[in-house]
């Protein structure tokens, strides 16, 4: 396993650390420490608190996006993810977007993922067919984690669904491993 590609850099982060341990940064500025909230940064510099005492025990971080979409703070996301590239470059950052759509616009949200966020790996929705993945699968160093089950409890509404005695998201991660 190369360190050239995404996996083989997860891997490799998993073995130095000893760890399977993904650490979401999903910032929510009210629940901050207020000398934290008072900073003009708060966001990245909280992130920036939680990545250096995790970083030792972590095997990746995992950014989910709407987070900072909703506050305006796509800056300080990329602040973060280049922060941790530069101070932690062995420890791999997948973008949870959760992305999915028509090709054109899977091709730019790849763009945007890999090109401007400069993301290691980022999550796919693929229940719009797998040609809203294909653009994402076009960055081979790069990582794409599909969706087949999520654990929110509405998820049974339709992932849990059966067709040819198998559920609708069993087929998803069968498609996907290449079954």
């Amino acid at each position: 396993m190369t360190e050239a590609t995404f996996i083989g850099r997860l891997y490799a982060a998993a073995r130095r650390n000893d760890s399977l341990l993904c650490v979401g940064l999903d910032p929510e500025p009210e629940k901050f420490p207020e000398h934290i909230r008072a900073l003009p940064q708060a966001v990245f510099e909280f992130n920036r608190r939680i990545i250096d005492a995790t970083a030792g025990y972590a095997c990746c971080f995992k950014p989910q996006f709407a987070h900072y979409a909703a506050l305006g703070a796509e800056d300080q996301l990329l602040a973060t993810i280049r922060y941790i590239h530069e101070k932690y470059p062995y420890l791999p950052v997948i973008l949870d977007s959760k992305r999915g759509d028509i090709g054109s616009t899977a091709a730019r949200y790849a763009q945007e993922s890999f090109g401007r966020y400069e993301a290691d790996a980022v999550t796919v929705n693929p229940y719009l067919g797998f040609d809203s993945v294909e653009p994402f699968l076009k960055w081979s160093d790069r990582g794409v984690i599909l969706l087949c089950r999520t654990s929110n409890p509405g998820a049974r509404d339709f992932q849990d669904l059966v067709s040819d005695g198998r559920t609708l998201y069993m087929h998803v991660a069968e498609r996907a491993a290449g079954q």
